[in-house]
């Protein structure tokens, strides 16, 4: 038996005739698509109906078999709803068929779209052809204003095409006005090339997504009152801050000294005159985290290491760091007991955290640990 499947996955039809879905057998499709036609004669689902008729038609002069012709419709707005919609009203048509024979499908669409529920179609019958319904128009002006009003009806047609025209046609108002308060035209044309060069790669990487989720996800955690927000921002602050006094510490390294300095001298003077903001900022950022999971009833007593860890390894740095600076005035590097009592401390404060707080876990469990598997 040949099912012949007319896709209408966005429901033009029930949307705009009120019409239930699925629409079973050959008078009532007819009678869907006359009314489809009837409400909005441009639909182009109107088209993809006559053809399922016509399909039909055929096949029954043709064949032998059994033939039957149906609609199914998706939903507006969500692929994955739709398609879940149509599997479940193709899993109704089978139901009312009433045939000892193998169903093979024949689908009929009109565009790529709707082509998106073939793997659904497949998974519960098997398909002989995909027809694609192309209305043929008259290549006159006619047609071309009516496809051009069309494409711009639609929202991100629209802003894909419109937004960089209008860009283009900004340029030269801009540049005038620019001539009248004594800018130069080159920088309003730099600017404006900047922007839609922005645009498109950002159309073309689809990174408006990615802002779109990061602005949610700020708006998120403002809304939720997170303490990482404020504990973060401190943090990029001291980081800011640490660059800046690694920087004049290199400087300072250089005016005591004639020559270029080693590139493992200069890393050492900013890792020396750097690590305690680093050091700070991993410390805000660490106990605003866990300030966070304990609010959340998240918190687990090893989650504590992490300061302690951040003040090991500057400790760690700071002596490594001090141990191969420049012999200058106001600048004496540490000795080799200095740096050994550095190693030691940080190498005990890391083990030493990591002990009690997993005695600390294991004597007093959180709420999440102490739950029963």
């Amino acid at each position: 038996m040949h099912l012949i499947l007319c896709v209408d996955l966005d429901d033009d039809l029930g949307r705009k005739t009120g019409f239930s879905t699925p629409v079973i057998g050959y008078e009532n499709v007819r009678d869907a698509a006359v009314a489809l036609a009837t409400v909005d004669p441009e639909d182009s689902d109107v088209n993809v109906m006559f053809q399922g008729m016509n399909v039909h038609d055929t096949l029954k002069a043709e064949e032998d078999g059994e033939v039957e012709v149906a609609v199914v419709t998706g939903l507006e707005g969500s692929d994955i709803k739709a398609n879940r919609k149509v599997g479940e009203e193709i899993d109704t048509i089978l139901a009312s068929l009433q045939t000892g024979e193998e169903t093979r499908a024949i689908v009929i669409t009109d565009g790529a779209q709707d082509e998106s529920v073939l793997p659904v179609i497949r998974s519960r019958m098997p398909i002989d052809g995909v027809r694609r319904v192309v209305v043929r128009q008259a290549q006159n002006l006619e047609s071309m204003y009516y496809t051009m009003k069309q494409v711009l009806a639609d929202p991100e047609t629209r802003g894909t095409i419109l937004v960089p025209l209008g860009i283009l046609l900004l340029i030269y108002p801009l540049v005038v006005i620019a001539g009248i308060f004594e800018v130069a035209g080159a920088v309003v044309l730099g600017l404006i090339s900047a922007l839609l060069g922005l645009y498109t790669l950002f159309r073309g990487l689809g990174l408006e997504e990615s802002v779109d989720a990061t602005a949610d996800r700020v708006r998120n955690v403002l809304y939720a009152g997170r303490v990482t927000l404020i504990t973060y921002v401190v943090a990029f602050a001291l980081i800011v801050v640490g660059a800046v006094q690694g920087i004049n510490t290199i400087e300072a390294a250089q005016e005591q000294t004639a020559g270029q300095l080693a590139i493992i001298t200069a890393s050492a003077a900013f890792i020396h005159g750097a690590v305690q903001w680093f050091a700070a900022a991993g410390v805000t950022s660490s106990l605003g985290q866990v300030t966070d999971e304990y609010l959340a009833d998240r918190f687990r007593w090893r989650y504590l290491n992490a300061p302690f860890y951040v003040i090991a390894i500057a400790i760690v740095l700071y002596g490594l760091s001090g141990f191969f600076l420049p012999n200058t005035d106001g600048m004496v590097p540490f000795a080799l007991s200095e740096l050994a009592v550095a190693l030691t401390v940080g190498t005990l404060l890391g083990v030493i955290s990591t002990l009690a707080f997993a005695i600390a876990e294991s004597k007093y469990p959180s709420t999440q640990d102490a739950e029963p598997a």
